[in-house]
């Protein structure tokens, strides 16, 4: 019986230094670990609007506000999580980078961040965190996928399996036609969020 009890309280004890141990490493590596996810964010921004200088959180975002809006578009399966206001160099305001949490993705979800400068103008996407198929999925991080939405003002894309021409058409990945349809969609929350909330809808 005292060796039972003994051996009990040797696992209590380890287990609460186990504890604490873990709880220090935490508390070590939070502030940089949220640095890290800090400058890769930031890089992804410069990359979508590469006019800006400077970014800054919307202070009128409302995250209830936008995901209503996404699902009375039928896109049900995304979340507005972020909305930045990208200044130039004289300060002035050059554009939005709107960030997109796709449930849709075949691996998990999909965070896209998208740059749309005041005339509604997609200037480029970057994934924030992707998880798809190697080799099929993940070709979505490529250049050659992400350019298709860059540089072009439509209202909506949509991706087809045919090469069927238009500046709202996106070729699918061969493959990977949930990843497309999951990027594809977070693209087009992007652009609802800014036509009903900041810049107005853009003619066609």
């Amino acid at each position: 019986m005292k060796k039972i009890i003994k051996n009990t309280a040797i696992l209590t004890a380890i287990t609460l230094v186990a504890g604490m141990l873990l709880g220090l490493v935490y508390e070590i590596t939070k502030k940089p670990i949220a640095v890290a996810h800090e400058n890769a964010k930031q890089e992804a921004y410069k990359k979508v609007l590469e006019n800006a200088s400077s970014f800054e959180n919307m202070d009128s975002f409302d995250k209830n506000d936008a995901n209503k809006l996404l699902r009375e578009a039928a896109l049900l399966e995304n979340e507005i999580s972020e909305v930045a206001v990208a200044k130039d160099e004289a300060g002035e305001v050059c554009g939005y980078v709107i960030t997109v949490v796709s449930h849709e993705g075949y691996g998990g979800d999909i965070v896209v961040s998208v740059g749309i400068q005041n005339d509604g103008t997609v200037k480029g996407i970057e994934m924030l965190k992707i998880g798809e198929t190697a080799g099929l999925g993940m070709k979505a991080t490529e250049d050659v996928f992400k350019n298709q939405f860059k540089d072009k003002q439509v209202s909506q894309f949509q991706y087809t399996k045919s090469g069927e021409a238009g500046d709202e058409m996106i070729d699918a990945l061969s493959g990977a036609t949930i990843t497309t349809n999951a990027v594809t969609n977070a693209v087009n929350a992007s652009l609802v969020y800014f036509q009903n909330m900041i810049g107005g809808a853009v003619n066609e």
